[in-house]
């Protein structure tokens, strides 16, 4: 488990790495193929029964194919009932419900999960149809990632899929805000949500602001918290209690303002 700068969490805790899913955005990738290359080519477990395990047969030599580390698991099970509570981000670096993961790997961690009920686990995926299968622990946020509109995972149309999900607190990260959203639609099986932009910022990447504030209004008109990610910045939101914690009281405190990130209850 490892303390992080997400700022939507205090932790990040990866018993499994890796992901098919394929977005050229992904930052987990790069990190895997980066400074992380070499512990993860020298560490973790491979299931040869995964269902993509043929299409991949250079998969020892891919820092990013699917491995669990049962050691992670282990070590959130020693601190059982240890520390104040914090949320943790699980699998920031993997796809923990992709169609590829044994499900004796994800029983694992859901048991370490619920040996642990004073932290809050904050689950995301990109694989909502598979989110409805499971019974979560009480201590559990459950999110899908949605960048765009239309249908398939990762867009709007994956998000009735929350209307069969049992969970606390259900929540959608618009990060990547890659295209134009109708959230209001949705408003109904969502209790929280986030907004960020692709990083690092390019202009060819960002959204426009319109996006953005066209998501806000749904969630204010529907009373739903969100959380505006700092990476937002850049687009120069406008000077209003929407979008500012705390608006400056003038132009020479501007770039100190806090974006609005609240929590649901």
């Amino acid at each position: 488990m490892n303390k992080t700068n997400i700022e939507w969490t205090d932790y990040t805790w990866n018993p499994i790495t890796g992901c098919l899913n394929g977005c050229e955005y992904c930052y987990a990738r790069k990190l895997a193929n980066g400074r992380l290359r070499e512990r993860y080519l020298h560490g973790g477990e491979f299931s040869t029964s995964l269902s993509y395990h043929d299409r991949y047969p250079g998969c020892v030599l891919d820092p990013f194919y699917p491995r669990f580390w049962p050691e992670r698991v282990r070590e959130m099970c020693l601190h059982i009932g240890l520390g104040e509570r914090k949320r943790i981000f699980v699998c920031d670096m993997g796809e923990l419900f992709g169609d590829w993961i044994p499900e004796e790997w994800q029983v694992q961690i859901f048991n370490a999960i619920k040996m642990n009920p004073q932290h809050t686990f904050q689950l995301l995926t990109k694989q909502p149809q598979n989110l409805a299968k499971w019974e979560f622990p009480s201590n559990c946020w459950v999110g899908m990632t949605v960048t765009g509109d239309g249908v398939g995972n990762a867009s709007t149309g994956a998000i009735p899929c929350f209307e069969d999900v049992e969970a606390k607190v259900k929540f959608v990260s618009f990060e990547p805000l890659l295209s134009q959203i109708d959230f209001s639609c949705y408003t109904d099986f969502v209790d929280w949500v986030i907004i960020g932009l692709q990083t690092p910022y390019s202009p060819k990447t960002a959204p426009k602001i319109e996006w953005v504030a066209e998501i806000v209004e749904a969630c204010n008109k529907a009373d739903i918290p969100y959380f505006l990610k700092d990476n937002l910045k850049p687009l120069a939101l406008p000077m209003s209690a929407e979008y500012f914690s705390a608006i400056p009281w003038d132009e020479s405190q501007r770039g100190m303002e806090e974006l609005r990130q609240n929590f649901p209850c």
